[in-house]
């Protein structure tokens, strides 16, 4: 038998003692004793030892910092060798960057990443409690995260999913997905989804599918900008900026372009369609390239932002009220008068007063930009939350108005909520990640249609226009008939976790010393034996003019 024997590479004691590393977990100190630096025909190994697993045990820092730099490549390979304490002692010792954890560990190590990344901001931070908290970071599918959603990743914070519903919409019954910490919400949207449907449900109309991103530029002078104007306004300029946006997406479609002038500042509102996408980054493409066009023919242009709040996205903004952005939707139903009694427990002429007086006057008393409605934002951010969208575009999303009227001679109520602003989508953005496509499959609008592009995103925001019909009706049906609180208490408190009554109590009528100097008939208007009534307030100004 022959042996063979290569002395440039490891001694037949290095191979031994190798062997006998990976097999009983030698200490660490002989795992990484190297092989004698020469052999002995007197030539130099030509590589160095590591061990092929990982220890239990903490090594020191050097010893880390020679398997990281001069292990097996790629690096991930080397840090694999390490346990996740001697990983810590790189990144604090600057070796690694505590962001990059993912792209060194390697795909397969994600979760690894994330639980390495959360240990060392816990040790660093004050309260170091973060590493031994009860939020998660087990059983979560992180590729979907990495490079799309979020960084810096050291778990995920689950909300309490709930189902309203269903509610018919467009003759189509739908389960409505809530993802809310807030108790009564979801059971306050599925009476409303009751009463809707008892008169067949809800009817909805598209008015508008474009959304928009508004570039701020400047100019030498106001002569400059104004000509850059009439340009973008002519039918020329109108053509140049269309073919430059368009060649980047096959989806994205210019609608319009809107300029308004401040100063030698220009801003240039481009509205495009961007498919079942909700389509930020896909505007943001194109709007580049379209100002690359314009910059040819105004060379002394400068770009001073991409986004110029003339858009507008995240804020609340008149534009977006009148013009739209994303999709524009109208809803319609009418409650029979016999549900809102029997079911919400008010009448319709109630109803109908209370939403003149809170959502419109009330509202406008406020200032208010789109906010003539009850919570429209309760219930779109809770489907917003559970299929992935962007829930700060709730500020503009939730824009509503709300309108009740009695039809049909005053028996029934005729109900509409107008949402110019929802920007939705159902592709990108947070709708990769597994639990939101769930819920978007549940619904039958994952992804993108197959055969009509922007479908799919256009039945999520006629979904979401509808809800918040539902959740406005309870809502408004509850402050009419008296049960708001009732219902908070019973559904969003718990007894134990319920405050005593605050000390001294609050004033009421007969401890407020006004009131002891009011004549005894004025007195009476006021009596707590007394039920309220909407003319009460008329009655008591009477009682006290006389």
């Amino acid at each position: 038998m022959h042996t063979f024997v290569r002395p440039s590479t490891f001694t037949l004691e290095d191979v031994d003692r190798k062997l006998k590393a990976a097999k009983f977990n030698l200490p660490k100190t002989q795992q990484f004793t190297p092989p004698d630096s020469s052999s002995e025909d007197g030539s130099s190994p030509e590589t160095e030892y590591f061990p092929e697993l990982p220890s239990d045990e903490v090594r020191p820092l050097e010893q880390c910092i020679a398997i990281f730099e001069k292990g097996p490549r790629p690096v991930s390979a080397s840090l694999a060798l390490l346990n996740d304490e001697e990983v810590i002692q790189l990144a604090n010792a600057g070796k690694i960057a505590a962001y990059a954890l993912e792209k060194l560990l390697g795909m397969d190590a994600l979760e690894r990443a994330v639980r390495i990344r959360r240990a060392l901001i816990s040790r660093a931070s004050s309260t170091k409690t973060l590493e031994s908290s009860t939020i998660p970071l087990e059983n979560y599918d992180y590729s979907r995260v990495l490079g799309a959603c979020c960084e810096n990743v050291v778990g995920y914070i689950p909300i309490p999913l709930g189902v309203a519903g269903p509610l018919t919409v467009d003759g189509v019954s739908y389960p409505i997905p809530m993802a809310t910490a807030e108790g009564t919400l979801v059971a306050s949207a599925s009476r409303g989804c009751k009463a809707l449907n008892a008169g067949g449900g809800v009817t909805t109309v598209l008015t508008g599918d474009g959304m928009t991103r508004g570039p701020a530029i400047d100019f030498p002078s106001v002569v400059q900008a104004g000509k850059a104007k009439a340009f973008i306004d002519s039918d020329e300029g109108h053509g140049v900026l269309q073919r430059a946006f368009e060649s980047t997406s096959r989806f994205a479609k210019l609608k319009s372009l809107k300029t308004a002038l401040a100063g030698r500042t220009l801003y240039i509102r481009f509205t495009t369609t961007t498919g079942d996408a909700m389509g930020m980054n896909m505007i943001s493409k194109g709007t580049e390239k379209a100002l690359d066009a314009l910059q040819k023919r105004f060379p002394e242009m400068v770009v001073l932002a991409l986004s110029g709040n003339y858009c507008t996205d995240k804020k609340p903004a008149a534009i977006n009220w009148i013009e739209g952005r994303g999709k524009s939707v109208v809803a319609e139903a009418v409650i029979p008068g016999h549900v809102v009694k029997n079911v919400l427990k008010t009448t319709v002429a109630d109803l109908c007063n209370l939403n003149i007086k809170k959502n419109l006057i009330g509202s406008a008393m406020a200032g208010s930009i789109g906010g003539f409605n009850a919570h429209a934002a309760n219930i779109l951010t809770a489907i917003f939350l559970a299929t992935g969208q962007d829930p700060a575009q709730n500020v503009e999303s939730s824009m509503c108005m709300t309108l009740m009227e009695p039809t049909n001679g005053g028996e029934d109520l005729l109900m509409s909520v107008n949402m110019p602003c929802i920007e939705v989508g159902t592709v990108g953005g947070g709708t990769v990640l597994g639990p939101q496509q769930g819920v978007l499959e549940m619904l039958g609008i994952k992804g993108a249609h197959p055969a009509q592009p922007g479908k799919n995103a256009q039945t999520l925001a006629r979904i979401i226009a509808s809800a918040v019909m539902a959740g406005e009706l309870s809502l408004m049906s509850a402050l009419a008939a008296g049960h708001l609180i009732r219902a908070h208490m019973t559904h969003n408190r718990s007894q134990v976790n319920t405050p005593a009554a605050s000390a001294p109590v609050t004033p009421g009528p007969q401890s407020n010393p006004v009131f002891a100097q009011l004549p005894r008939s004025a007195k009476a208007a006021f009596s707590p034996l007394t039920p309220l009534s909407p003319s009460m307030s008329s009655a008591s100004l009477n009682r006290l003019r006389k």
